[in-house]
């Protein structure tokens, strides 16, 4: 598949209710690390498409999980998708060494992630 799915993460409104409810639920493996001065968890989840969850940096919003999908380049995927009818959410975006993300909601109101990770 050329885009598949690469990252799932959780904004949540209750951090350490929701680590303690999906560790349990699922026996995920989580690491707490700081990702540009904000606490961060990593989900491990074994085989299969990872994560992570945060404090939801909007206030007032409802927890909500949100895919990722990889792409080649972050820039033109983000123009693609709003020449397509998409509202970019948050526009290109580094995320600390690791690689660089958008946020767009499609022309039906559903939230994509768009990932590149930082080559290496």
């Amino acid at each position: 598949m050329a885009n598949p799915f690469v990252h799932v993460e959780l904004a949540t409104t209750d951090l350490g209710k929701a680590k303690t409810f999906y560790q349990q639920l699922f026996n995920w493996t989580l690491q707490d690390i700081d990702a540009g001065g904000r606490p961060y968890t990593v989900i491990h989840v074994g085989e299969g498409t990872g994560g992570g969850m945060m404090q939801h940096p909007m206030a007032g919003a409802p927890s909500a999980w949100l895919p990722y999908v990889l792409v080649d380049d972050i820039v033109a995927a983000t123009a693609r998708a709003k020449s397509l009818g998409a509202t970019i959410l948050r526009d290109v975006m580094p995320i600390t060494d690791i690689g660089t993300l958008s946020i767009i909601v499609d022309p039906t109101g559903a939230t994509l992630g768009l990932w590149q990770p930082k080559m290496r």
